[in-house]
Order: C-alpha cells, then sequence, then structure tokens
C-alpha cells in the first residue's frame, strides 16, 4: 500500500518539480525580451487590454493577504496542494505565533478526516487489491475493506505521531516553512533537510525527532498491530519506516514548490482565458 502511495508521490514531485524548474528557467536573468516595435500614435489605444491583463494578479493580491492573516492570527494555514490535498500546516511567513497542544491536534485532525482524504485513501487502496499486496488480506469485497481500513490507519497513525503527538511532547513545531529563495537545487536541498531538521516552538533548530521516531513508531505500530501476520517482521517494518519517510519527503519537496506551480497553471489558465486584444479597426464596408 505504501509504496504505491509512494510511487505516486514520486510521479507527482516529477510533474511538480518540471513546472517548477520549466518556470524559473522561463524567468533567468540572461533571457532578453525581443524588442517591440513602437507603436504609431493612432494605435495607442491598444494599450487598454494589457490594463485588462494585469487584473488576475490584482485578483490574486486580496487571497495572499488572506492567507498571511491566516497564518499570522491562528498559525496555519487553508491552503490545499493542486487545490485538493490538505495542506494546513505549510506557511510562508517566518515570524507567527507557536502552536499550542491543542492547535497541533486539531489541524492534523482537520487534516486527517478532511473529506478529501477517503477519497485519496479509496483509491490506494483499490490500487493495492488490483496488485494483490499483502496478500493475507484476501480478494472481494472483505479484502478491499481491510486494505482500506489499514491504509486509512496508517495515514491517521503517522499523522498523529509526527504532527502532534511527539511535537506536543518535545515541544517541536511541525510546520513546514517555505524558503521560496535560492536557486532551484538549493529550495530541493532546503526542503530534504526539513525531514531532519525542525523548529522548536521557541525557534530553536533542532534535529527533527517528531518526524524521524515519530515516523518509526507509527511502523511499529501498524506492523505488529493489524497487518497480517505473515507480515510482522522486523524487516517489513523498516521496509514501513523507509517507505514512509521517502513519503514525507516526497511531499515537503512537492509543498516547496507549490506556490511556483500555482502561479504557473494559473498564469496559464489566464492566457487560455484571455482575449486577443484587436490590432487595427475593424473594416468599414460602407467605404469605397
Amino acid at each position: 500500500m505504501r509504496f504505491f502511495a509512494f510511487l505516486l508521490g514520486c510521479v507527482l514531485l516529477g510533474i511538480a518539480l518540471s513546472a517548477a524548474q520549466s518556470g524559473q528557467n522561463n524567468s533567468t536573468p540572461g533571457a532578453q525580451p525581443q524588442e517591440q516595435p513602437t507603436a504609431a500614435p493612432s494605435e495607442t489605444k491598444t494599450s487598454q487590454p494589457s490594463i485588462a491583463g494585469a487584473q488576475p494578479q490584482t485578483a490574486e493580491r486580496p487571497k495572499e493577504e488572506k492567507q498571511k492573516i491566516q497564518e499570522q492570527t491562528t498559525g496555519t494555514s487553508n491552503d490545499r496542494l493542486f487545490w485538493t490535498l490538505p495542506n494546513f500546516l505549510t506557511v510562508r511567513s517566518q515570524n507567527i505565533p507557536p502552536l499550542s497542544t491543542g492547535t497541533k491536534f486539531k489541524v492534523v485532525a482537520r487534516g486527517t478526516f478532511d473529506p478529501v482524504e477517503y477519497g485519496y485513501i479509496a483509491f490506494l487502496a483499490g490500487i493495492s487489491q488490483a496488485a494483490d499486496s499483502e496478500p493475507g488480506y484476501g480478494q472481494g469485497a472483505a479484502g478491499y475493506g481491510k486494505r482500506y481500513g489499514a491504509a486509512f490507519a496508517d495515514n491517521a497513525i503517522e499523522n498523529f505521531m509526527t504532527g502532534a503527538i511527539l511535537p506536543s511532547l518535545l515541544k517541536q513545531d511541525p510546520r513546514f516553512y517555505q524558503s521560496g529563495r535560492g536557486g532551484f537545487g538549493r529550495r530541493v536541498e532546503y526542503a530534504i533537510s526539513r525531514i531532519f531538521i525542525t523548529r522548536s516552538d521557541a525557534g530553536h533548530t533542532q534535529f527533527n525527532f517528531s518526524e524521524v521516531v515519530g515516523s518509526a513508531i507509527s511502523a511499529g505500530i501498524s506492523t505488529y498491530s493489524y497487518h497480517p501476520s505473515g507480515d510482522r517482521t522486523v524487516g517489513n517494518a523498516m521496509s514501513v519506516w523507509g517507505t514512509q519517510v521517502g513519503w514525507d519527503t516526497v511531499t515537503i519537496v512537492v509543498k516547496e514548490f507549490w506556490p511556483d506551480i500555482h502561479r504557473k497553471l494559473t498564469k496559464k489558465h489566464d492566457k487560455v482565458g484571455a482575449m486577443p486584444p484587436p490590432t487595427t479597426a475593424p473594416a468599414d464596408p460602407l467605404k469605397r
């Protein structure tokens, strides 16, 4: 199950990094725009469509301000990856209030039991059923139900262990702070490093025990409790742990570049929907 989730994450990561890197290449300092011919005095009125083209940027500004207010007030966000998957513990602001223990549990519960998660896990369980992973579950409706329940439990246990329980006990900050600075490789390096480095509630840099140890504990709980007896081995628990950390690494890199991907996809949508500006006035059919 986790293997297919990790594989799907790798596909999303490839798409995300490709979009982000192409956007960065298009904005490199070396690329000079082609010189446009100077418009004649009679054609100066055609500059009006360019003002209309700037409207999507001004329309996005209230959303960014609203997100900033949300982060400054609650310390969390209302963001969603690809407009669907909960991304409530990812923030852009650096100086925001710390999360209380109650808030950590609330935001993790909000993301874990989000309606989108039920459909996402149902999809993963279907793939696992088709591949007959963990044969001890069997096939048919009963086998699918067991796989769905196990996948949902795996996701919930890891989310709470790495995002609420250990962060509360160790007083660590479970949020991911987007960098948005530096080149493509540097930002990838920063995102991956957040698996092992995090902040304390007081803002100090610490080893990310919540992620590394929390995912190990959740892997042990799931392996030795409700998974098939044939899979209850140390080797399988280690494999589950590695897959969870790998999946979290893929996800956190996508989170780093999501604002760039969002802008790129929104810009493409605006270009498709925009009407081309008229170049000349329509001909008068009565004039000869």
